[in-house]
């Protein structure tokens, strides 16, 4: 069982280090510390094998439009970083990524009822340069929220 979330920056050294599919396990263990911005809109890194990563989260009122539901971009950072992360399991240490681009379709309005949301990311194809991942984005009892794809860049050092 993970350990209570903490936030913050794993430093270089130890990332460059750990294979991605490490690092990611590490934060989803409570080991290293979550992203700064998943304490912020209340998510956390819940589950990584490799290829997939899958991320939870409770909306806060915080986080709300002024029609009362859940901002889009919530549902769009959960599917970003669910994707980024699937990839992230699949590269060697040393070697990083940065989204090239993210498409999101929404279904329906995410509502701040106090349930948790699973956004689970997986790979679709993991070239040398590109990559390509989905995320979808579920509502406590199931129903889908939203779906996205996302291409990203491998970043390898020169």
């Amino acid at each position: 069982m993970a350990d209570a979330p903490h936030f913050g920056l794993v430093d270089k050294e130890t990332v460059a280090s750990l294979t991605g599919l490490e690092l990611l396990q590490g934060m989803a263990a409570g080991r290293f510390p979550g992203a700064p911005i998943a304490e912020r809109l209340h998510f956390r890194l819940a589950h990584v094998e490799h290829g997939l990563a899958r991320f939870e989260g409770v909306p806060g009122p915080d986080i709300l439009n002024p029609l009362g539901t859940v901002h889009g971009g919530w549902a769009l950072t959960l599917i970003d970083s669910a994707a980024g992360c699937a990839v992230h399991t699949t590269l060697p240490a040393g070697v990083g990524y940065t989204t090239v681009e993210t498409k999101v379709n929404f279904t329906r309005a995410a509502k701040p009822d106090g349930g948790t949301y699973v956004c689970e990311g997986k790979v679709l194809n993991a070239g040398a340069q590109i990559a390509l991942a989905e995320a979808s984005l579920r509502a406590p009892d199931g129903r889908l929220i939203a779906h996205g794809t996302s291409t990203l860049i491998i970043l390898r050092p020169r």
